[in-house]
């Protein structure tokens, strides 16, 4: 039977709750759709795979993680005013974009996007939230393992999980 280790392709089932099982449900990922990865690339929260590693296919799991071991504390640093006129599109503001609770994506000096949620705005400036949606929330998942496989070479290489035709997971 496989474990779950570096360079395996995990299929997995999820519901991600905020603090407890009793918490707001914030994503599933169920049989029809399930989370495919591949595991040890570090493109997972590290404390998400190291409560998932050592387990094995068919098992299931349960685990809080502490929000300074997934998105961190909210960081009010993080909540910027950026002038208005960025939003501007060849010298028009596109209509409903700055609104309150909306999301924004925002590419700085370097080419890098950064998405943040509108918070409040006026004629001359937008404060935007930069921190991770998730930030300051404790998460609760609750699923289970559905496959374990060796990763291709393709896939070490590639460093993601590639669907495969034939093959589910």
């Amino acid at each position: 039977m496989q474990i779950v280790e570096e360079n395996k392709v995990i299929t997995i089932t999820y519901e991600l709750k905020e603090n407890d099982q009793h918490g707001e449900l914030m994503e599933r990922m169920d049989a029809n759709y399930p989370f495919v990865f591949l595991f040890g690339t570090g493109a997972l929260l590290p404390a998400f795979e190291r409560e998932l590693e050592g387990l094995l296919e068919k098992d299931s799991f349960e685990f809080v993680l502490k929000c300074r071991e997934a998105y961190g504390e909210v960081k009010e640093e993080n909540k910027i005013n950026v002038p208005r006129a960025v939003f501007q599109i060849e010298g028009a503001e596109p209509p409903n974009l700055i609104v309150e609770n909306n999301y924004v994506a925002l590419t700085d000096d370097h080419g890098e996007t950064h998405h943040g949620k509108i918070l409040e705005f006026n004629d001359l400036m937008v404060k935007v939230d930069f921190n991770h949606v998730m930030a300051g929330k404790n998460l609760y998942f609750k699923g289970a393992i559905l496959n374990i496989r060796d990763a291709t070479i393709d896939e070490i290489i590639q460093r993601h999980h590639l669907p495969m035709s034939g093959v589910r997971g």
